[in-house]
């Protein structure tokens, strides 16, 4: 369904992404795990025709996001990290100018907002203005925009980034139903909520592709060596002084490649 076949993506001459390449097959959820700046809200903005790529093809469900973005565009939902919501309007109100945007028809676009609004719980907001709503029900409206088409793809960017506990809770929910009906992909940071709802995972550093595969074989392939690193700095008249947990940490931790790091304290552990 998904194809990119060396896709790259450069701001200037600085490069965010790329040479990336893989494939995605229909049904189920994808999630894109990374750090801030490893790539994923690129990569994401080019699988939903928001950003052109530097170099490279992305075809999804057979066409050209290039050659032709908007038929690309009727077969994909997308929020984006900051829900694209009218602060003015009402829930329904939004959700009705979004689905008439996207080739709903009169006599159909009301019924499809109950569904939405009923499948994310937005019922009890319907005629609240978005700008009263707490950040959870917003994202919730976000999504509420992305599925009103019924698009065959979902592209989620960070939804679950400033939830408290309980709505990250709620939204994980919301995403495994989801994932029954649409192909979805997800980005986070977090591998937990990715290892939560997501069936296969793609880990990006530094705009490049680094690891794919489930959880289990991403732990495997990723497995290494860490160390933690102490430093301090002593005021002038302290620095003759014995310091004795450096003496206790003394040792050094040999990483796998061989290189030395700074000392271990192993006085946390009671080591000697």
């Amino acid at each position: 369904m998904i194809q990119l076949t060396e896709v790259r993506k450069y701001f200037g001459e600085k490069r965010a992404l790329g040479p990336v390449s893989f494939e995605i097959e229909p049904g189920g959820a994808v999630g894109f795990l990374g750090l801030n700046g490893a790539g994923k809200t690129t990569l994401l903005r080019i699988l939903a025709t928001d950003l052109h790529p530097s170099a490279g093809e992305v075809e999804i469900g057979g066409v050209s996001v290039a050659a032709n973005p908007h038929e690309v565009r009727k077969r994909i939902g997308y929020l984006p990290e900051t829900p694209p919501l009218y602060r003015d309007m009402a829930v329904g109100e939004y959700l009705k100018f979004v689905g008439q945007i996207k080739g709903l028809s009169l006599d159909s676009v009301d019924e499809r907002i109950r569904e939405v609004e009923e499948y994310t719980q937005l019922t009890p907001v319907h005629d609240e203005f978005t700008q009263n709503l707490s950040h959870g029900y917003r994202q919730r409206v976000g999504i509420a925009q992305a599925i009103i088409h019924k698009p065959e793809l979902l592209i989620l960017d960070e939804p679950t980034k400033g939830l408290d506990p309980v709505q990250v809770l709620e939204l994980r929910g919301l995403i495994m139903r989801l994932k029954e009906e649409h192909t979805i992909l997800v980005s986070s940071h977090v591998l937990t909520e990715i290892s939560q709802t997501c069936d296969q995972v793609f880990v990006l550093n530094q705009g490049e592709l680094i690891a794919s595969g489930s959880e289990d074989e991403i732990s495997a392939n990723l497995t290494g060596t860490y160390r933690i690193i102490l430093g301090a700095r002593m005021a002038p008249d302290t620095q003759a002084r014995p310091n004795p947990v450096r003496s206790k940490a003394a040792r050094y931790h040999q990483r796998r490649n061989g290189s030395t790091g700074w000392p271990i304290v192993d006085a946390l552990s009671g080591k000697s």
